[in-house]
């Protein structure tokens, strides 16, 4: 199945935003074909796509299944200036390390609220499927005890990664 990319302007010159419709024929393996005249491979490693070598924009994918974040492959010009190329390096590190960290928060985020849930189940005597086949679940109060303690306890991790 073929998601869409959204073709972004790259670097500091403005260009129009195109929202790309699925399409097979933008499908190929991931690294594969290069990015721009200067014959450069862009990293696309797991993203299972690359820019045509035509393309003269930052292409931004469908949304990540662990972190929600959109990846973006930037486009690198021809003639890239040493500052112009620092801060392309500096966006990717940043989005790296931006999918690193909510990766790992959203996991942790799903695990503590299927065990906080499993626990509140069983002080009732409830299970997780009812017999009715339907899942037993919380009210909303009961849910904001865990976003609330969630929170709390993530407060110090959310300041360093705001910093």
């Amino acid at each position: 199945m073929a998601a869409a990319w959204v073709l972004r302007a790259g670097g500091c010159r403005p260009r129009r935003l195109l929202i790309l419709p699925p399409s097979s024929s933008f499908s190929s393996s991931a690294g594969s074909g290069p990015t721009a005249e200067r014959g450069e491979r862009q990293e696309s490693a797991g993203l299972g796509f690359s820019p045509p070598a035509h393309s003269r924009n930052d292409w931004i994918g469908p949304p990540d299944k662990h972190s929600n974040l959109r990846p973006v492959i930037f486009y690198v010009p021809p003639e890239e200036s040493p500052l112009e190329r620092r801060l392309r390096e500096a966006r990717q590190e940043a989005q790296a390390c931006d999918q690193r960290y909510w990766a790992r928060h959203n996991r942790a985020f799903c695990q503590e609220k299927e065990e906080f849930i499993y626990s509140r189940l069983k002080a009732k005597g409830l299970e997780m499927g009812a017999e009715t086949g339907q899942k037993a679940t919380l009210n909303a109060e009961e849910m904001a005890d865990f976003y609330k303690e969630f929170l709390s306890k993530n407060f110090r991790k959310h300041m360093q990664y705001n910093r």
